[in-house]
This record gives structure tokens, sequence and C-alpha cells, in this order.
């Protein structure tokens, strides 16, 4: 099968597509045929050289940790998935493939009205937020700071806190303000005084803050949030201890997740918005991308 991979860490340019041998499903997992895969930051970390804990050491390695596409083939014990079915996925790495194995705890349903550029950047976009919200318990009548609210993460935090009951302030460029605005969000412009222009909205402050920013965006959110264990951050894992802040855990990914955020799809109560889409032989492209930080949604490539 065809991948895109790399021998030895280092820039973009280090992606190429290989061909390795096609993986076979032990007990209790499931092969899917991917149709389609998110990239995102943490497999640009994979390629620069970071082994995510847990996983085997050793070349080639395969970044790609979300995925959509139909299972052909099921191990021994599996009840839940068929051949045939189309799902959702992750893993940790190996989903820039035309063929990944994974535990069939690790697939959910794709809704049949969701196109295969939003699935394969479907499960990572949804299940950091939905873990963030639950670790901060956003709900009814909170208000809730999302910093970079305009990015993959940001926007389904923003839909998933307004369906929670909360009320959402964005941190984005003005130039998409109006795009949050959309999915209900008050947006503000990051940057020095952000924290009065937070509290010209909220004078108390907010409930709790969701950081995919770091830097200054972190620091107002310490002075924004009374309660330090409900401000969770996405970039400053090395921060977060001494500040007393959380971090999403990774143990707590889950296929339950994705269902329910799923469900929300398919009934129309949350969108993904995908800015660009790539050809697997064009893997160094979508990292370059995702590494300049700007635009809106998920990058997302092609098998």
């Amino acid at each position: 099968m065809r991948v895109a991979g790399f021998d030895e860490p280092g820039g973009p340019e280090v992606l190429r597509v290989l061909d390795v041998p096609t993986p076979e499903p032990g007990p209790g997992e499931v092969r899917v045929r991917v149709r389609a895969a998110g990239v995102q930051p943490f497999d640009l970390a994979v390629r620069e050289g970071w082994s995510p804990p847990g996983t085997p050491e050793g070349f080639p390695r395969v970044p790609g940790n979300e995925f959509a596409g139909t299972v052909d083939a099921a191990g021994e014990g599996v009840g839940t998935v068929r051949p045939g079915d189309e799902v959702l996925g992750f893993c940790r790495l190996n989903g820039y493939a035309e063929y990944v194995v994974v535990p069939a705890e690790a697939v959910a349903a794709k809704p049949p009205n969701m196109p295969w550029e939003v699935a394969g950047g479907f499960p990572a976009a949804v299940m950091t937020p939905h873990i963030a919200l639950e670790e901060m318990a956003v709900g009814e009548g909170d208000t809730l700071l999302v910093h970079a609210a305009a990015g993959a993460v940001g926007t389904v935090a923003v839909q998933l806190a307004r369906v929670a009951g909360a009320t959402v302030i964005g941190t984005a460029s003005p130039g998409n303000h109006e795009y949050l605005r959309s999915l209900g969000a008050t947006p503000v412009v990051y940057g020095d005084g952000l924290e009065e222009r937070v509290r010209a909205l909220a004078p108390d402050g907010a409930d709790a803050a969701l950081d995919g920013a770091g830097g200054e965006a972190l620091t107002a959110s310490l002075d924004l949030v009374k309660d330090r264990g409900r401000i969770v951050t996405l970039v400053e894992h090395g921060r977060a201890a001494e500040l007393g802040v959380r971090t999403t855990p990774p143990e707590k990914r889950s296929a339950s997740r994705i269902a329910e955020a799923a469900r929300l799809y398919g009934e129309g109560r949350l969108r993904i918005h995908v800015r660009a889409v790539f050809p697997l032989e064009r893997a160094a492209d979508a990292h370059r991308e995702v590494a300049t930080g700007h635009g809106r949604g998920k990058a997302v490539l092609l098998t």
C-alpha cells in the first residue's frame, strides 16, 4: 500500500510517498480502507522527531492520528463493526495511508450526509474540545472564553459550548469575526488589551477558558478566570503544571465522543470547516499549510 511517511525527521520535505506492506487486523481489530486523513500540529511534531508515548520506534514513520474510510476486514472477535461500514476513527500514527489497522473500539459510524473530506478531519477536531469542555465542566449559564476560536478545535469548542447552554467569547483576527458570530460566539480581537475587551463583555470575567493560542492568551486567562482548574491549555503543556491549569488527557479519547459529535453533525447542529484538501503525495504541502498557524478549519489528505 501507499503511505506518506519519512525515513528521518526533518522539515516538510522529508515526507514522501512510500510503498509498505498492507497491515492485517488481529483479534479485536479492524482494517480500514482510508479515504481521508486529517493533518494536525500533532503530526508536525511527529515529523520533526517526537515519538508519542507508547508508539514503536524505528523508520519509516507514518504520521496521522485521525482518519475516515470503509472497513474492509475485521479480526477475530469483532462484532460491532463489519466490512463495508463507513467509519471515523483515531490512532496515534499511520493515518496517512491507504489502509490502517486499529482496535474496533477506535471507530464510530460516519453520518451518511458527511463528505469524506470533512470526515477525515472530524475525529480529532471534535474529541479535543469535547474532552476539554468536560474537564472544565462547561454547562448552562457559564461564560467560556475560547482563544484561537476560528481554528479547527476552537470552532468546534464554540459550537459544543453553545449546545451545552454556555455563552462564548472567542478571540480571533477581525477577518474571522463574522464567522464566529455565525457560530454563536461573540468575537474579540486578540493581543494587547485583551483582558479589558473581555471584561467589557463580561465584567466578572469568564467562568472557564480554552487556550488554543498560548503566551499572552494564557496569561490573560489566569486573570479572567477565578478557578484555574477551569482553564485548559492545548499548547502550553510545559507551563500547565506550574500554573495549575489543565491539559486534555489523551487516554480520554474514545469513539463514543466521536459518535456523539457525529450525531450533532447529522442533525445539522455542528459544522466543520475544511480549509484545504491535498492528495497523499502532497502531504508535505499539507504540513506547510498547517504550520502557518493561520486559516479556519482543517487541512485534509485524500488517499
